[in-house]
């Protein structure tokens, strides 16, 4: 790896530290070459501490280290993003992050559909909610309009209109979170049994 170090006088250049699973950015530190030759070696990330003016191992008071994964350089080689297994929270006031981020898996819209099935369901107003309503009426109803909905995407893959199809497969999505809820699970546990078939 060629890192042009001397880009900066001190010469340190920034390493951003990201969750290889979730994809949190975790924090930023500073690596010399003989921080970098660390990290590489010991397969734990280590810094160039500025206040301390030593190496040190994120880690090695807390327990908390940050255990390596890969390491990518930018395009002008004077940068490192560091995807790491973090072992505990990483920042040094007890979060995950360095500002206060979750270091929770998060699937984008998915996610924030999750979130608002659980809301609609917890709000419980069956007279404007959709969620609500169906839900009220419990999991075998839920359970049902899965199978309803299955059968429409099946039947929809084998015609030729795409927009139906997509369309149907949205509607079977959208259900299959709310039966997730409805037995108490999430998506990433679907996800969490998936890896572990790998």
């Amino acid at each position: 790896m060629n890192v042009d170090f001397s880009k900066n006088p001190d010469g340190l250049v920034p390493a951003i530290i990201q969750d290889a699973t979730t994809k949190t950015v975790l924090m930023l530190g500073y690596m010399n070459a003989a921080a970098l030759a660390q990290t590489l070696a010991s397969k734990q990330v280590c810094f160039y501490s500025r206040s301390k003016q030593r190496l040190w191992t994120k880690g090695e008071e807390s327990g908390h280290y940050l255990n390596l994964v890969s390491i990518d350089l930018d395009c002008d080689a004077d940068s490192l993003l560091v995807q790491v297994a973090p072992q505990g929270p990483t920042c040094h006031k007890g979060t995950d992050s360095c500002w206060g981020a979750d270091n929770q898996p998060s699937y984008g819209f998915i996610s924030e559909l999750e979130m608002t099935i659980s809301k609609r369901i917890a709000a419980a107003d069956t007279e404007k909610s959709y969620v609500a309503s169906l839900f009220d009426k419990g999991i075998n109803k839920v359970a049902q309009k899965v199978g309803e909905e299955a059968v429409e995407v099946v039947i929809e893959a084998m015609d030729t209109n795409d927009d139906l199809f997509v369309s149907e497969s949205a509607d079977l999505l959208f259900h299959y979170l709310m039966l997730l809820q409805a037995k108490g699970f999430t998506l990433q546990d679907v996800v969490n049994e998936l890896k572990a078939r790998k």
